[in-house]
């Protein structure tokens, strides 16, 4: 038993060496990648937070200027309806009292031109046939 731990151990003791020696040699590198990738983190957490900052801000910026853009764009649909409106009022009420009034004479003289027609019938049936023909030379 002696024997195989004796053989055991010479066998073992190199590789555990080496393996000592590997780790001493690498454990600073470990370390110093570990505290590099720490860092990076660090900084990569302060960058998102700062962008986050930067997206929030334009974001809210933008919804400021859309709202603004509301407002003006309301006003001036508003100002057009007004405007519409004070058109409708002012221009063609006047046009349609012009025309009801034009209307109005054209319905006259109608009128006066069936009585006239009327009248010049009448009195063409009085005429005799000689005023006719003068009245045609």
């Amino acid at each position: 038993m002696e024997k195989t731990v004796t053989e055991l151990n010479a066998r073992a003791g190199p590789i555990l060496t080496r393996v000592q020696i590997l780790l001493d040699d690498t454990q600073p590198k470990i370390s110093t990648m570990v505290s590099d990738a720490a860092h990076i983190v660090y900084l990569a957490r302060g960058q998102a937070q700062k962008m986050d900052r930067v997206v929030t801000d334009a974001a809210d910026r933008f919804r400021g200027q859309l709202l603004h853009i509301d407002r003006i764009l309301t006003g001036t649909m508003e100002t057009v309806e007004d405007a519409g409106a004070q058109f409708r009022q002012n221009f063609w009420k006047p046009v349609q009292k012009a025309s009801a009034l034009v209307q109005g004479i054209k319905v006259g003289l109608d009128l006066l031109r069936s009585r006239r027609a009327a009248t010049a019938s009448s009195a063409s049936e009085e005429r005799s046939p000689e005023q006719e023909e003068e009245l045609f030379i």
